[in-house]
């Protein structure tokens, strides 16, 4: 393959690496338009961006005839937010510049290794803001004769409070040199840093209008807050990965779903920011050789990853925006691969959510979790799939199968064997169902003929749905499902029952999980009424000074 813009072996290391043409992106930066200019480019994730800013320096290391010069203070200086990303950006420019010496500078290696190869000299220097500041401070990194500096993933980088390490660093490079900035998104931060540190840059988009990744499926379900777990199992079962990551919002939550899933049976591993290197690298190479098959993170640790195996993310906990949304599910759908984003939906938060992917243009399909009949059922195609594939056996293997013909029958060996594979596999969960209507509750239960009648502050215009009520109610008042009888939703409150025998401890529960106020943590209050059963509409709720009706409240302010 002919790369006419490219030096004869840069062009040689692609075709090598089985490169028939380049990214968009990796044509954008070595186009003519772009040559010696400071470059500030978007790119989705998986888009190659590593190899394109790679190929963009290529002027600024190699001379004429293509070669490198000895190797002394570095040339090229790139910057990534992570360990595993930089790790991940040395080993891609490893195989692209094969005669240079790349020398790594990251967070939990061995500084004073990292110091010997800089004073060996190097070519490139690839490194996470602070180890990196840490060597140019220490005198170990050399940065006046920088040609190039390569801030990967700049916006990520703001995000965690690198920035004054960042112009430190680049406080302390040639004026001349080029820059290229590599950021997802533009937010006003990255804005000020590049007109700070780049001149004339020539701006690079090859994200798409379709801000959803062309090869990710979004897809997303509505649960109850209380079944989030119990969904996660369901999805990892009804789709079966090679390889899936969960995202989680901190390192508790991800420590508890890690826990969950194993105690079930799942391989799984865990990477957050509790994780020293050497637990994070074992368990990436878990990943990798499939002793693993589930990775449960948070954005931050999950930065740098690349599992060519990996076909499902699951959006455990939703991000705080549509940005890191696309960025967790880019870890899935690369190199032409089909992937699924799955986002896990609180009943509560649907139309916010609604509101995000609208506004991101992500076109998601909405739905319910996969049920337990119908993982049995994909579990049975799956079965048949592989029970029936074709397989390679010797004379031993056909010895045994005589032997156990000779003592069993064919029916009894072939049920053993389902009963075998299925044994391996978690069990699905039940989740909580609709709740029984009341005109379904009109025949009489038992314990129901004495009730006592309670409220709750939200009604149809909180988005108030038995598939979350009912479960609240529960985990609020210590009880189980057949425990609360009719549930009546009015337009601004719900009312319910509880038998009388049940009413004294239940109420005790809500009221010592409820705050000084006798709301929980999403402003929900509930509370016994008055008198007999209350007449069939729901009354007009209690006011609030000011005339704000009762109801679920964001956030105070203090």
């Amino acid at each position: 393959m002919d790369f006419p813009n490219l030096p004869a072996a840069l062009g040689s290391a692609l075709a090598a690496r089985g490169y028939a043409a380049l990214t968009p992106v990796q044509s954008e930066v070595t186009a003519e338009a772009a040559h010696g200019r400071d470059l500030l480019v978007s790119a989705q994730t998986g888009s190659g961006k590593t190899v394109a800013f790679g190929l963009a320096m290529a002027e600024q290391l190699l001379s004429e005839d293509g070669a490198l010069p000895p190797a002394a203070a570095p040339l090229a200086l790139a910057i990534a937010p992570t360990r595993e990303l930089a790790l991940q950006v040395a080993k891609e420019l490893a195989w692209l510049y094969a005669d240079a010496r790349i020398a790594t500078c990251v967070g939990g290696m061995d500084a004073s290794r990292e110091r010997r190869a800089l004073n060996h000299g190097a070519h490139i220097v690839v490194g996470t803001p602070g180890r990196l500041r840490d060597h140019a401070e220490r005198g170990a990194l050399k940065l006046g004769q920088l040609r190039v500096a390569i801030l990967d993933e700049a916006d990520e980088m703001l995000d965690m409070g690198f920035r004054d390490d960042l112009e430190a660093l680049l406080d302390q490079t040639p004026t001349e040199r080029r820059t290229l900035l590599f950021s997802a998104t533009l937010p006003r931060p990255i804005v000020q840093l590049a007109k700070t540190y780049q001149r004339d840059a020539l701006r690079i988009s090859t994200v798409s209008e379709q801000r959803g990744h062309g090869d990710i499926a979004y897809r997303a379900v509505t649960v109850s807050p209380a079944d989030i777990e119990h969904a996660v199992i369901n999805l990892l079962r009804f789709y079966e990965a090679e390889t899936a990551m969960l995202f989680c919002a901190t390192r508790d939550n991800v420590r508890h779903l890690h826990a969950g899933l194993v105690e079930r049976g799942f391989a799984a591993v865990a990477l957050s920011g509790e994780h020293s290197q050497n637990e994070r690298n074992q368990a990436l190479q878990a990943l990798r050789d499939r002793r693993a098959r589930v990775c449960v993170a948070t954005d931050v640790a999950a930065r740098g990853i690349d599992l060519p195996t990996l076909s499902l993310v699951i959006h455990v906990e939703m991000p705080r925006d549509a940005e890191v949304l696309q960025h967790r599910s880019g870890r899935t759908g690369r190199a032409g691969k089909k992937g699924t984003a799955v986002l896990i939906v609180p009943y509560p938060r649907r139309r916010r959510v609604e509101m995000m992917l609208r506004g991101a243009r992500i076109a998601t399909e909405w739905g319910e979790v996969p049920s337990a009949e119908e993982i049995r059922a994909k579990d049975r195609e799956r079965l048949l799939e592989t029970l029936l594939a074709p397989v390679e056996v010797d004379d031993d293997d056909r010895a045994l199968a005589a032997e156990l013909l000779a003592q069993r029958s064919p029916e009894d060996i072939a049920a053993a064997l389902v009963a075998a594979q299925r044994a391996a596999l978690p069990a699905p969960e039940e989740l909580t169902g609709q709740a029984p209507s009341e005109s379904a509750q009109k025949g009489h239960r038992d314990g129901f003929d004495d009730v006592v009648w309670f409220r709750m502050n939200i009604g149809r215009r909180q988005n108030a749905d038995p598939r979350w009520v009912l479960p609240l109610l529960c985990r609020r008042g210590h009880v189980t499902k057949s425990e609360i009888g009719a549930i009546r939703i009015g337009p601004m409150e719900t009312q319910f029952q509880v038998p009388r025998a049940l009413a004294g401890r239940f109420a005790a529960a809500v009221r010592a999980s409820a705050n000084s106020d006798g709301e929980d943590e999403n402003g929900v209050r509930i509370e016994q009424m008055e008198g007999a059963a209350p007449p069939r509409a729901a009354r007009v709720p209690q006011r609030r000074p000011g005339g704000a009706a009762s109801g679920p409240r964001g956030p105070r302010r203090r």
